[in-house]
Parts: structure tokens; sequence; C-alpha cells
């Protein structure tokens, strides 16, 4: 197929009709229904960097583009997981994982502290998921799935580089330091725990039991980490050391994306070592 590439894709271009319910990994499953939630809910983070961003326009103007595309994903995603589950209901749940989560929309300032770190943020995010997306498509022998997977991903390593060319302009601004800046990252990495991805895959999936944070964060991490590979880490590791100022090729990139390879096996539970994934994925 040959891509008009003078315009972002829409829904229409996805082929449904190539839906195999045959191929449909019902762990997959799972957390799409939850990354559905998250995605949908662009237009309220566009709101919030917009208030940040107050006087700049063309980065507003960049954060409501974003979000159109990013309301979108969810968009592909819900009514993938309909066809997969008929049974799935997103506006209802959606609406209760809405309400529940809810996002500093009033903050006239970063809750990152600098403009600069809250693009730092914007940077590890997008390249997180975009790293997600690569490992659920290669994981994935559902084509449409797949063909999803490869137009988000696509998606949010743009963003990256949309985020990444605002971030030099305001660490120029604000003169924020490698230092600072691999605090923020740290912090929005840990932020992977929160209530928000926890409460995504609760409102997405329960059957009425009452929320458990933590067991709900578990159930997420089992489910989503078990598709990473060290190839995914380690290109996430590398863009987010650009993002932060250091080198992003080099011995301590490796060191560091080993080290978050054994932190992944450690959170799922996995047997496999990092040279045996290597090996296998090579």
């Amino acid at each position: 197929m040959i891509e008009d590439q003078s315009r972002h894709w829409t829904p229409e271009d996805i082929p449904w009709d190539q839906f195999d319910p045959t191929k449909v990994d019902p762990e997959m499953l799972l957390i799409v229904k939850a990354a559905a939630m998250v995605e949908y809910n662009g237009n309220t983070y566009a709101d919030y960097l917009c208030n940040v961003f107050n006087d700049d326009p063309d980065f507003q103007d960049a954060a409501r583009r974003w979000s159109l595309e990013e309301v979108q994903h969810g968009e592909v995603l819900s009514r993938w997981a309909q066809m997969a589950d008929p049974e799935f209901d997103f506006k209802t749940r959606f609406a209760d994982f809405s309400e529940r989560i809810q996002l500093p929309v009033a903050a006239e300032e970063s809750v990152r502290g600098t403009r600069c770190g809250e693009l730092v943020a914007r940077c590890m995010v997008e390249v997180g998921t975009s790293s997600y997306y690569t490992a659920l498509r290669e994981a994935t022998d559902e084509p449409v799935m797949r063909e999803i997977c490869r137009r988000i991903a696509l998606d949010e390593i743009r963003h990256y580089k949309l985020f990444y060319t605002h971030m030099e302009r305001y660490r120029t601004i604000e003169r924020l330091g490698k230092i600072k800046r691999l605090m923020v990252g740290i912090g929005r990495i840990g932020e992977s725990e929160d209530d928000e991805l926890a409460y995504a895959y609760y409102a997405a999936n329960n059957s009425g039991e009452p929320y458990h944070r933590k067991r709900c964060i578990r159930a997420y991490m089992s489910c989503a980490y078990g598709y990473y590979k060290t190839r995914h880490v380690e290109r996430a590791i590398t863009l987010m050391f650009k993002a932060i100022g250091f080198v992003p090729h080099g011995r301590l990139t490796n060191v560091m994306a080993r080290l978050a390879c054994w932190f992944l096996n450690i959170r799922i539970g996995r047997d496999t070592s990092i040279d045996q994934d290597r090996a296998a994925t090579a």
C-alpha cells in the first residue's frame, strides 16, 4: 500500500475487514482495552499543556494537534477491542476512568517544576509508548492489531521528536542541566506505577470487584512487560538518554538497558535472563 504522506492517517485507513478473531491474544486484549482509555484522554492532557504553556501559541498549536492524534489512537484501539469482545462497553468504562483520574488541567505551572522538565517528561512518555506498541505489533499475529500498532508506534516516535524539538528550545531558555533532566526522567518513569495505568486496567476489565491499585498495576505489568524484548528496551533507553542530554549510544546505554531488562524481568517474574532474551530475538 502506498500511503499519502501529506496527511495523517484516519481510522478508515485501517484494514478492518482483515480482522481475525482466532488470532486475538486474550492477555493482549486486556492491556489494549486499558491503552484505549489512556490514549482517548488526550484532550485532557492538551488542556493541561496549553495552560502550562499559556504564552506559547506555537507549542499550544502543536499540543492540540498531538492530542487529536492521541484521541484517534484511543478510537481505533477501542474499536478493535469491541470487535474482539463485543460486550466491551468502551463509553461506559471510559466515563468511569475519566471521572476517577483527574489531571491538574488548571495548573499554570508544570508539575515538573519547569517547562523544559515538562517536555522531558513528555519525551519519556512518547518513547515508552512507541516501544510498547512496537513490542505488541511484533508479538501479535492478528493482522488488524499489527497494522494499528505499526501506525501508532510511528506516531509516537514522531511525537517524541516534536516534544524534543520544543524541549531543546526551553532547555536554552531555562538552562535546565542534565542532572535535573535526569531526575525528571526518573520521576516520570516511576509514575508508571501510579493510579492512571492501574485504574485504566481496572476500568477496562473489572467485573464489579473493588479497585485495588497494587493488584491492578501488578496485573497490568505482568501482561504488558511480558511482550518486551531486549531490543525494545535498548531503543527506548537510547532515546531517553538523548532527551536527558547524555550520549545516546555507548557503554552506559548498554548498562542501563541491561538493568532495565533485569528490572522488567523481576517485575513480571520472568525466568529468562537478559542474555537468553537477546539471543532468542537476535
